[in-house]
């Protein structure tokens, strides 16, 4: 979230980024501001008095001692009365404070001045393509009809298990999942990430942490009788192993990665590009997280970037780089660059990663600091990315290497895979 401090101190500049982002209620900075002035002032009330209070206290004690005792007990009747006039000044205080909290977690993070302005996803701006679109022999497929002929992913079987949106993977489909996973994972480790495994649930602690709270409440399952959340991406349980941590400076950059599935209700998105590994309720992703010193994030997003790119490039997929406008970005995010894979099958282009870097946002909620050189106490800044996203990852595989004789699958997979051809 956005630290107080900042907001009082540039609210113009907050209101006029928040505005880049489509923010639709800036009367609510505003309104943050007036309720921090009544919590300073009821703080200072707090304060005054109590301070009354123990200076009375202190004058009760020096008063029994001289054995002047009748203006001891008129001192106690004086600090009895300041008592009664505490305790609901605390609650005002306490209920300030709550509203406040509140009220600021609304507010969404901050764009970068490196977001372009904009509404929608047309307003994106393309970094660089890389690639080469294939050209299908006649006769090739979309991947539904693909997973269908080569008995890969059986939708249907999901549908009877659990409902649609979770595939079943069957055989070299499986497979395939397997080494993508291992092999995203091997590169990532390669790299200098270190691999983590956690859980795939998570307390409303970590989902407030990063952002998915309360922002995303309709997009994640709930597991009502524990209150706990399926995680909606790796980078909520991973980001959240350094919640609450004081960092060394030589701590940093902290470098993780996850395999986990990931869970997403898709509110909203039926008849949205939903057929096959398009869309789905449950899928596969491996996941890169850094925690880094704040003059570092920007150059660290560039290198992740790069990473995420190398990886695609490895795949022989055509791809694009997209830099996120302000109405297409999510909450918690500072700038972001997506990552599409063109599917010549469907002939169209399927986000596969997104690459963000989230300032203070995330780490001012969870508390994650680093002491620095002169020993002051700093936020760190997070980042993350997908490295890489499986389902369209998969779907443009099948689709933009299938031939008349099989599906050939990129050099860097036959190892991982077992085999060079799905037939």
């Amino acid at each position: 979230m956005l630290q107080i401090a900042f907001i009082r101190q540039n609210t113009a500049l907050v209101k006029e980024r928040l505005a880049i982002k489509n923010f639709g209620d800036l009367a609510l900075v505003d309104e943050i501001i007036s309720l921090d002035d009544n919590r300073k002032k009821l703080q200072l009330e707090f304060d005054t008095t109590q301070s009354k209070i123990n200076a009375a206290s202190k004058e009760i004690g020096q008063l029994m001692a001289k054995g002047q005792k009748e203006a001891a007990e008129t001192q106690k009747q004086q600090v009895a009365t300041l008592k009664t006039t505490l305790q609901p000044i605390a609650d005002q205080l306490a209920e300030t404070e709550k509203k406040l909290q509140e009220q600021i977690v609304k507010l969404p993070n901050l764009p970068s001045d490196k977001v372009p302005a904009g509404k929608t996803p047309e307003d994106n701006i393309t970094i660089r393509e890389g690639g080469k679109i294939p050209t299908l022999h006649a006769g090739a497929v979309p991947h539904w009809d693909l997973t269908k002929k080569y008995n890969l992913i059986d939708f249907e079987l999901g549908n009877k298990i659990t409902g649609s949106g979770f595939p079943v993977y069957i055989g070299k489909g499986a497979k395939l999942q397997r080494a993508l996973i291992q092999y995203f994972l091997d590169y990532n480790t390669n790299a200098g990430y270190t691999e983590f495994m956690p859980p795939h649930m998570v307390n409303e602690a970590s989902a407030f942490g990063t952002g998915q709270l309360p922002d995303k409440e309709g997009q994640m399952y709930f597991v009502t009788e524990d209150n706990f959340y399926l995680i909606p991406t790796a980078e909520v349980p991973v980001t959240n192993i350094y919640r609450d941590e004081l960092l060394k400076e030589s701590d940093l950059p902290v470098k993780m990665t996850a395999y986990t599935p990931c869970f997403r209700r898709e509110a909203g998105s039926y008849g949205k590009d939903v057929r096959g590994l398009n869309r789905l309720h449950q899928f596969d992703k491996v996941e890169i997280v850094q925690i880094v010193h704040p003059d570092k994030s920007y150059e660290v997003l560039e290198e992740m970037v790069n990473h995420v790119e190398t990886l695609l490039n490895t795949l022989n997929l055509p791809y694009r780089i997209l830099k996120l406008c302000g109405g297409d970005m999510g909450f918690a995010s500072a700038l972001t660059y997506d990552f599409e894979v063109y599917s010549a099958a469907q002939q169209k282009w399927l986000e596969v990663s997104s690459v963000s870097n989230f300032e203070a946002y995330q780490t001012n909620r969870m508390k994650i600091r680093f002491k620095d050189a002169s020993g002051k106490n700093q936020l760190v800044h997070s980042l993350n990315g997908s490295s890489l996203a499986l389902p369209r990852i998969v779907a443009c595989l099948l689709e933009n290497h299938q031939t008349e004789a099989g599906i050939q699958l990129p050099a860097v997979l036959h190892s991982y895979f077992g085999a060079g051809t799905i037939n």
